[in-house]
């Protein structure tokens, strides 16, 4: 980081902002284990649909998000189905 741009800022990519919101949502989960697993999902989904529709035209049942626990991990699952001409 230059010494300018920590004093005037840098625009961040939109898949950066994303992945630190998704960092901190999982951070925030894994320290109150004792409450809902599920109560971010939603919202989450939400988000992922608002910023995946700024550039290809997707229904909101084509992303599906979701957390599964296996040993001493979580997976956080997010499935994205494309349209066909995306692929």
């Amino acid at each position: 980081m230059s010494f300018l741009s920590f004093f005037l800022g840098e625009k961040k990519q939109t898949a950066t902002v994303a992945k630190e919101r998704l960092q901190i949502i999982l951070a925030h989960e894994r320290s109150g284990r004792g409450t809902p697993r599920a109560d971010y999902l939603p919202k989450l989904q939400q988000e992922l649909m608002a910023v995946i529709s700024k550039y290809v035209k997707i229904a909101p049942e084509d992303v599906k998000v979701s957390v599964e626990r296996q040993d001493n991990f979580e997976i956080l699952e997010v499935k994205i189905e494309l349209p066909d001409e995306l692929r």
